[in-house]
């Protein structure tokens, strides 16, 4: 199975990205990174504005730890190991343009994989592989659907944790599911932690999907999809600092720089 694998740098995903590899790296074809802070979304000085004009302030060390310290780093970890290899690893600007479905032409994956990917793939795009699209998403889909799933489930009042494996569809999160797994998570565990333990736990569960759709045996499950969640207002972070529920913490903030 020849995979194409869409992902971004940061701590929520780099240890799953890393476990992903070891598993996989032989069939990878192509990384795309996206990049958070492209201009095309108005860069980093725009899309900070407009995310503390959206949730408040509350947010913006969550976005610091997990996006834009490594920016700022500038490890380029990803980069350095697919051209170890030879592999293409291009930055990804849009990944509906011309130039990535020139890229994916090229490197004639069978499947695509989003592993933390926060760009959505078009139904054009996504025939570009000949068994389409699939993601990983740290929640119990159809809930939580969005960008910071954890943070949802962190303001439950009983938070439920969990992954799950789908197919892409131009709808955001919201194709049919082909496995899930509840995941039980300590008490008081931030959101940050949260997506790294969730995202590292889907790992499995990714290469069982994908090994059932090498043998023809995947079984899709649609769901009708809830309402979308959508970066978190101030008010439920407010609600979420009264409770002691956190979106980063100290720890958080030591992985980030490790």
């Amino acid at each position: 199975m020849r995979i194409a694998l869409f992902t971004l740098d940061s701590p929520l995903s780099a240890a799953a990205v890393t476990a992903f590899l070891n598993r996989h790296g032989a069939e990878v074809v192509l990384i795309g990174r996206s990049l958070p802070y492209r201009p095309g979304a108005g860069g980093p000085l725009r899309q900070g504005w407009r995310h503390w004009r959206r949730s408040g302030t509350r947010f913006l060390p969550y976005l610091w730890v997990n996006y834009a310290l490594p920016q700022v780093l500038g490890r380029g970890g990803l980069a350095r190991w697919a051209a170890a290899r030879g592999l293409p690893c291009p930055a990804v600007e849009d990944v509906n343009g011309p130039a990535m479905a020139a890229a994916i032409a090229a490197a004639g994956p069978d499947l695509l994989v989003s592993l933390h990917f926060d760009q959505i793939l078009a139904s054009t795009t996504l025939a570009l592989a000949p068994r389409g699209g699939i993601n990983l998403h740290p929640s119990l889909l159809p809930a939580h659907r969005g960008p910071v799933p954890t943070i949802w489930a962190l303001a439950e009042p009983v938070p439920r944790f969990g992954v799950t494996v789908h197919r892409l569809a131009p709808r955001i999160d919201a194709g049919p599911i082909l496995a899930q797994r509840e995941v039980a998570l300590p008490p008081g565990i931030t959101a940050s932690a949260a997506a790294r333990a969730l995202h590292l736990a889907g790992v499995p569960l990714l290469s069982e999907a994908i090994a059932r759709l090498e043998r023809g045996e995947a079984a899709e499950r649609a769901v009708t999809p809830l309402p979308y969640c959508p970066f978190p207002p101030p008010g439920l972070l407010r609600a979420l600092a009264r409770q002691g529920r956190r979106l980063v913490g100290w720890g958080d903030f030591r992985t980030a720089l490790r």
